[in-house]
């Protein structure tokens, strides 16, 4: 048995060597890798506003984090004891847009499923190689728990199920993209890349060239394909390397379909890009699950479900099914083995 954990998530940063006017920092949050690029005529404004970036990750990470102590296990512990609990309004409104995008995508992206990611194991650092016992897994279908089963009065929010958790895991990181824009811009940086353990979203554009990132190869080394991003354009990954674990040879993704209380094995990766928007951060964090939840006969129906034009999807055999509109946009590195353009 092995263990796998993955500190950097599917995009990776292409041609973001040092130059005079680009200011670089990288930090650990959210448990991932977190990378930010501000291009600026002044150095230390550029550095102001990448401190007060990672700042604000700091506070998101430490406030939400799903199972060391914060204001979100504050919250799980009351519903677990079936009662109600006042929030702040920050926590009133990410529940209320949490459950508006799981509506969205048929509760296949969930953040009221944390009892269920914890008995796989994926709320730690590391992953042991255990699966969780069968009859837990028929405990917890047969309560089906969900953010659906939560309402949010003014700042109360109360749950028709003790078993509800939530785990904002595939949603914050979108989330501080979308905070990262606007402190930037707040602060004068029109030109910027931010990379949040393979959630990006660009800011103008690097020395007047656009942002160029890479979409990982899931099961090699480096990019399978490149993109450049527009101003305010978010790409977003979800992959079954980042996280996982191997037992008796077979590999065990922290992407869980509720519906079956398994990790989905259906699929190797699914990236998306998501047009310029006040939450094309968020939206390339969570859109990415449903669709790749979903699975190959249904995934193309969740992405028009969803409004997700430009995706690709990697299924378990490798072969690679790449929307029309994404299609025109990436340049492959090398021809995939099996290559797929679909409406």
């Amino acid at each position: 048995m092995r263990r796998f954990l993955s500190a950097l998530g599917l995009v990776l940063l292409l041609g973001a060597c040092h130059r005079p006017a680009v200011q670089e920092q990288q930090a650990y949050v959210f448990g991932t890798r977190v990378e930010v690029l501000v291009a600026s005529a002044d150095p230390a404004q550029g550095r102001q506003a990448i401190a007060a970036l990672l700042q604000e990750f700091d506070r998101l990470h430490q406030h939400y984090h799903a199972w060391q102590d914060s204001e979100l296990t504050a919250v799980n512990r009351a519903i677990a004891r079936g009662a109600p609990t006042e929030v702040t309004p920050e926590l009133a409104a990410f529940v209320r847009e949490a459950a508006s995008l799981s509506q969205q995508g048929d509760y296949l992206f969930d953040p009221g499923i944390g009892q269920l990611i914890g008995l796989w194991g994926f709320q730690s650092d590391e992953f042991k190689a255990e699966l969780p016992s069968t009859a837990a897994l028929d405990a917890w279908r047969a309560a089906r728990p969900s953010i659906a089963d939560l309402t949010v009065s003014g700042n109360t929010i109360r749950s028709r199920k003790k078993q509800v958790a939530l785990d904002f895991g595939g949603y914050l990181k979108g989330v501080a993209l979308d905070r990262a824009a606007a402190i930037l811009r707040a602060q004068g940086m029109a030109n910027a890349l931010i990379n949040i353990g393979g959630n990006v979203m660009a800011l103008g554009s690097k020395n007047g060239q656009k942002w160029r990132v890479g979409i990982q190869h899931p099961r090699q080394p480096g990019p399978m394909a490149t993109v450049s991003l527009e101003d305010g354009e978010a790409i977003g990954t979800s992959g079954d390397y980042q996280r996982f674990f191997e037992h008796d040879g077979q590999r065990y993704p922290h992407l869980l379909d509720p519906r079956s209380a398994y990790p989905a094995a259906h699929t190797q990766a699914v990236t998306v890009l998501i047009p310029p928007g006040p939450k094309a951060g968020t939206l390339s964090d969570a859109s990415s699950k449903p669709i790749f939840i979903a699975g190959p006969a249904d995934w193309q129906k969740m992405a028009r479900k969803t409004q997700i034009g430009l995706v690709l999807r990697v299924d378990r055999d490798g072969h690679v099914f790449v929307t029309e509109a994404l299609n025109k946009r990436i340049e492959f590195v090398g021809k995939p083995a099996e290559l797929t353009v679909v409406p």
